[in-house]
C-alpha cells in the first residue's frame, strides 16, 4: 500500500474536483482505493508528505515516433514534405539496434516529463532492420511504462505518387500480415494491460486506399484501435483533393476511418463541416502543437474540436520535428497555442491538464482505467513538486503546473510501481541511455 498525503490532488473527474490538502491511497493490486480531503487516520505500507507538491494523474502520450530520437535536428527549416523528403533516406537504415536505443532513450525523457502510458507509431521496416517492433516493447518494459506502440505501415512509393521512397515501402499483403501477427503476439485487451497495439498506416500520402480499407477492416476484426495521421498540412490537403477529389476527412470517411475506434494525429486542417464529422462519430485527435508549431504546419482548433464533444488528447509527436520531447511542457503549449486562436479564454488550466490526461486515456481506449484519480482505477499518477525558485509564489498549484516552467517529476507511479523517484528514473540510468542514443545516432549518420 502507497499513501501519499499533505498534497493537493487534480482528479481530473468528470467535476474537476481538486482537493487543495488531499489524500490518495494506492492498494497491493496497483488501483486507487480511496482519494479525498485531509489526511487518513489509519496509516500502513508507505506513506509519502507531498508537501510542495501537485498530485495528477499520469500523463498520456497520443502520438509520438521514437526511432525519431536518432535524427533530432535535422531539416529545421523545412516543411512536412520538404522534412520528409531529407530524412526518408535515413530513415532506410534504420534497425533493431538503432530503434532499441532510441526508443530507451524517448521513453526515459517521456517519463521524467510525467508520462505514464505512451503510444508509438512505428512505420518504417527496412527489410534487413530486424524485428524493430520487438526492440521498443523491450524498451518500454525496460523504463516501465505502459506502452501502446502501433504497427504502422507504407506501401505508396514515389514511383506510384506517394511521398516515401522505395525502400521503406512494403508490400500491401506483406504490411497486413505482419500487422495481424504483430496483434496475435503482443496485444493484451485486458483492463490492466502494460501494452496494447493499435493498427496505423501512416498516411494519406504514404498509404495506398487498399491498405487504408482493409487495415481498419482487420482492426475491427481483432478488436484494437486504429490510428494514422491526417490534415496535418496544406500540402497533404492539396494531396488528397488531386489524388482523391476529396478533402482528409471525407477521405478518411470513404475509407472507413471515422469512429469511436479511431484516433488521429494533428488535425490541423480542419473545417467545420469536417470537426461536426468527428464529434458525431467520436473520433479522437492527438493535438501535436510544438511539432505544429516546428514545422510551421498552423494550429488546431481545438476549442472548436472540445465543443464538438471530439476526444483531444496531447502528443508529443517524433523527437525530430519536436526536439523537445516533453510531455509536461505540452499542456502549457496547448494551451498557449489554444489562446493564440481564440484569445484568453480559449483554455484554461483544468482543460490543458484534461487533454493531457482523461482526454488521451479516450483516445487510446482506457478512459475507464486510466485518465483520472477515482478510486478504481490504475494508480498512474504522478507528483509534481512545485515549491522551488520556478514556482514559488504561484499559489495555484495547477497553475503552476500549466504557466510554470517544467517541473520536476517527484514521483512518477505505473500501476503503483515507482518508475521516477526524485526527479531520476528508477529501472533505466540516465547517462547510459544517453549513451546508447549517441551511438545509435552515430551508427545512422555515418553513411549521410
Amino acid at each position: 500500500m502507497i499513501i501519499i498525503e499533505n498534497v493537493t490532488v487534480a482528479t481530473v473527474d468528470a467535476a474537476d474536483t481538486v482537493f487543495a490538502r488531499g489524500h490518495v491511497v494506492v492498494g497491493d493490486d496497483g488501483r486507487i482505493t480511496a482519494v479525498g480531503a485531509g489526511d487518513i487516520s489509519e496509516k500502513s505500507g508507505r506513506i509519502i508528505d507531498g508537501s510542495g507538491c501537485l498530485l495528477t494523474p499520469g500523463l498520456v502520450n497520443t502520438h509520438h515516433h521514437l526511432y525519431q530520437w536518432a535524427t533530432r535536428g535535422l531539416a529545421l527549416d523545412e516543411t512536412l514534405f520538404g522534412w520528409l523528403t531529407t530524412l526518408y533516406p535515413i530513415w532506410g537504415r534504420l534497425d533493431a539496434d538503432v530503434v532499441g536505443a532510441a526508443a530507451g532513450a524517448g521513453l526515459g525523457w517521456l517519463a521524467l516529463s510525467g508520462c505514464t502510458t505512451s503510444m508509438d507509431h512505428h512505420y518504417v521496416f527496412p527489410r534487413d532492420g530486424g524485428d524493430v517492433l520487438e526492440a521498443e516493447i523491450e524498451a518500454a518494459r525496460k523504463i516501465g511504462l505502459r506502452f501502446h506502440p502501433t504497427r504502422g505501415s507504407m506501401d505508396l512509393s514515389r514511383k506510384d505518387g506517394g511521398l516515401p521512397p522505395d525502400n521503406v515501402v512494403e508490400e500491401t499483403d506483406e504490411a497486413l500480415a505482419a500487422t495481424e501477427a504483430a496483434i496475435d503476439r503482443w496485444h493484451d485487451p485486458s483492463p490492466d494491460a502494460m501494452l496494447q497495439i493499435a493498427v496505423a498506416p501512416c498516411s494519406p500520402f504514404s498509404v495506398t486506399t487498399r491498405l487504408m480499407e482493409e487495415a481498419a477492416v482487420l482492426a475491427r476484426r481483432k478488436g484494437v484501435r486504429l490510428h494514422t495521421h491526417l490534415a496535418e498540412t496544406d500540402d497533404e490537403e492539396e494531396f488528397c483533393r488531386k489524388q482523391f477529389g476529396v478533402t482528409p476527412v471525407e477521405y478518411a470517411e470513404r475509407v472507413g476511418w471515422l469512429g469511436d475506434d479511431v484516433w488521429l494525429a494533428h488535425g490541423v486542417h480542419l473545417d467545420d463541416s469536417a470537426i461536426a464529422k468527428l464529434g458525431a462519430t467520436g473520433t479522437g485527435v492527438a493535438h501535436c502543437p510544438s511539432s505544429n508549431a516546428r514545422l510551421g504546419a498552423g494550429s488546431a482548433r481545438v476549442r472548436e474540436l472540445l465543443d464538438h464533444r471530439v476526444p483531444v488528447g496531447l502528443g508529443v509527436d517524433g523527437a525530430a520535428s519536436q526536439e523537445v520531447s516533453h510531455l509536461g511542457a505540452e499542456l502549457r503549449q496547448a494551451l498557449y497555442t489554444a489562446r493564440l486562436r481564440g484569445g484568453p479564454t480559449a483554455m484554461n488550466a483544468r482543460e490543458a491538464l484534461r487533454l493531457g490526461t482523461i482526454g488521451g486515456a479516450r483516445c487510446l481506449g482506457r478512459q475507464d482505467d486510466l485518465g483520472s484519480i477515482e478510486v478504481g482505477k490504475l494508480a498512474d499518477l504522478v507528483l509534481w513538486r512545485l515549491d522551488g525558485m520556478g514556482h514559488d509564489g504561484i499559489d495555484d498549484r495547477l497553475a503552476a503546473l500549466v504557466f510554470g516552467p517544467p517541473a520536476r517529476v517527484e514521483l512518477a507511479l505505473v500501476g503503483g510501481t515507482p518508475v521516477v523517484e526524485r526527479g531520476e528514473l528508477v529501472n533505466a540510468d540516465e547517462q547510459e541511455l544517453t549513451r546508447e542514443a549517441r551511438r545509435a545516432h552515430r551508427k545512422l549518420m555515418a553513411y549521410r
